[in-house]
């Protein structure tokens, strides 16, 4: 038919386009990335002789510890060189872990690397990943079960991962924050709530401004709890109030009070907030703690997720009374400038630089001299005719081909073949 077009025709417009800057780009980029998820950790060597390193690559073995049965995770060159063949989940990394491989809790293995371990490593902490369960919702991942598309974020400080949508919270869209703190993390270390207003990223705000007051949609029925803050304390005092009589509003318009900050709520939940207000400001703070500093202001505290932005930890307070608070709720890592996963990742960036090593360097070292000069020039040989070879396609924007590399290179063999063909040899 006249006009129509081959199937060969729509299948070469079809057909991807991928320069070779793209494909060694990509290439670059996942070494990086694989690097950085690796933080440095050592591929060949146990890590256990290192005791309870600060951050590590770890991975749990579900066909020697499965789900029923003890957690225990092993570090990467354990998962290569002792669980090879076995169903593993990755666990990314976590902080202060010793590695477990073929301590008790491997029944029927011990470990090829370092096989004198302890019966338990009493410091190392574990939860529903160690079985590749995630989040609240106790679900694999991914998920084959689960048809919505969303990301998982690591909680800074319990290091479960969590769907997005299950935080409380909507993420900012600009997916511009560092760490995140879940919900229970939130709940557990509440101090947080009280840097959260000038240090946390914002999230979904469903407030309007009507005759001077604030209206609230809210999307369910709640408790609210109004806390006031001792002076000199880093405690607080709970007064909780029933507001049931909210949930006669629910999904309708709402007044909050004037003196209270607006709480945030979802689409499909209300959650439930704490204003705090030092009211009396005149009683003198604890000298030189922030944490007191901003206590003495009114802050809200919510029933969501936070995200922080980068270097957020270095301002919280670092006072006597406040790290023995930090001591207690075990949180001490988060005044830790190394303990962040950005650190652990940068970590394994400066390493995989400072070993990359050239090839053909490598190669060079382990010939004599003939052989090294004769590799150079074949080499430079190889660099000069290739580039010219390039250089067409680009001279006449043309795409370069799999036919067209595999052209260049029987080419340049018979080239090679006929100077070594023409070479004469003279016995003496």
């Amino acid at each position: 038919m006249a006009g129509a077009e081959s199937p060969a025709g729509c299948q070469a417009e079809l057909e991807p386009v991928v320069s070779l800057v793209d494909v060694l780009e990509e290439d670059e980029e996942l070494e990086n990335e694989a690097c950085a998820v690796l933080g440095g950790s050592d591929s060949e060597k146990c890590s256990y002789s290192q005791g309870s390193v600060k951050r590590q690559a770890l991975y749990a073995c579900s066909t020697c510890t499965p789900e029923g049965e003890e957690p225990a995770g092993i570090c990467l060159a354990c998962s290569y060189e002792c669980h090879g063949s076995h169903k593993l989940f990755e666990l990314y990394t976590k902080r202060n872990f010793r590695c477990d491989c073929g301590n008790s809790k491997f029944k029927n293995l011990e470990c090829k690397l370092f096989p004198d371990k302890s019966k338990v490593n009493s410091c190392n902490k574990y939860n529903d990943n160690f079985f590749g369960l995630y989040c609240i919702c106790k679900r694999p991942y991914p998920d084959p079960e689960d048809e919505v598309p969303d990301e998982m974020i690591q909680c800074v400080v319990c290091e479960d991962w969590f769907h997005g949508r299950h935080l409380g919270a909507i993420p900012p869209e600009s997916g511009d924050f560092q760490e995140m703190v879940c919900q229970a993390c939130m709940k557990r270390c509440s101090f947080l709530w009280a840097y959260a207003g000038q240090l946390a990223g914002p999230t979904v705000n469903r407030v309007s401004a009507e005759d001077d007051g604030l209206l609230l949609t809210v999307d369910g029925v709640g408790s609210q709890e109004v806390i006031k803050p001792e002076n000199g304390s880093h405690q607080d005092n709970t007064q909780k109030e029933d507001v049931s009589k909210h949930g006669k509003n629910a999904g309708k318009e709402v007044k909050a009070e004037q003196n209270n900050e607006p709480c945030t709520s979802s689409s499909s939940e209300f959650h439930c907030q704490t204003v705090f207000k030092n009211e009396n400001t005149k009683t003198e703070l604890q000298s030189g703690c922030r944490l007191q500093e901003l206590q003495a202001s009114q802050f809200v505290k919510k029933d969501a997720a936070t995200y922080w932005p980068l270097n957020w930890r270095s301002r919280l307070c670092t006072c006597q009374d406040c790290m023995k608070m930090y001591g207690e709720l075990d949180v001490l890592f988060l005044t830790d400038e190394y303990d962040t996963v950005l650190a652990y990742e940068n970590k394994g960036k400066r390493e995989q630089t400072s070993e990359r090593r050239d090839p053909l360097m490598d190669t060079l070292s382990s010939m004599n001299r003939v052989q090294q000069v004769e590799l150079i020039c074949e080499y430079n040989d190889l660099k000069t005719e290739l580039k010219d070879y390039l250089k067409r396609f680009a001279d006449e924007g043309t795409v370069v081909k799999r036919e067209d590399i595999q052209q260049f290179f029987e080419e340049f063999q018979s080239k090679k073949r006929r100077r070594v063909d023409g070479l004469q040899y003279y016995c003496s």
